[in-house]
């Protein structure tokens, strides 16, 4: 009987709802974590996960036993019942719709791994905005910009 084999590097990138800067110093961690676990009870295997306060990139070996855009939904679904039932706030947290998926060979999983793991130097440099246009030029991605995320000024 033969097997599957597969070599699949995403990188995902969602951001919070009205981009509001809501991911917190204070639960950053610990969010983290428990979006690592659900990757991890999902058969994924995370290489780098990092962010800002509004927004997050993921990026994992992924495994063909899910439907990515199931994953990514109980990823954002699982993490926003999460961050209010642990962190209760004025502010209610949730995900916007929508997400980013990227590909990547094997070859430049070091290189993508740098990126994420340095979002906060990045970012003191680019927008938000910039970033995710720049990723989907970059990736010859057609795209309506009425339609990606809901942008605020930066």
């Amino acid at each position: 009987m033969a097997d599957t084999y597969t070599q699949l590097s995403i990188q995902v990138i969602f951001a919070v709802r009205n981009r509001e800067s809501l991911i917190r110093p204070e639960f950053r961690d610990e969010l983290y974590t428990y979006l690592s676990g659900i990757l991890a009870k999902k058969g994924q295997k995370l290489f780098a996960i990092n962010g800002t306060t509004n927004h997050i990139h993921l990026f994992f070996g992924m495994a063909p036993t899910i439907c990515l855009s199931d994953l990514v939904r109980d990823l954002k679904s699982d993490s926003t019942l999460f961050i209010n039932n642990k962190f209760p706030s004025k502010f209610k947290f949730s995900w916007q719709e929508g997400y980013g998926a990227f590909s990547y060979s094997r070859s430049q999983r070091d290189t993508v791994i740098r990126y994420v793991n340095n979002q906060m130097e990045h970012h003191r440099k680019h927008s938000f905005r910039e970033e995710y246009l720049a990723f989907l030029k970059s990736f010859d991605i057609d795209h309506d910009t009425k339609y990606v995320f809901e942008f605020f000024d930066d």
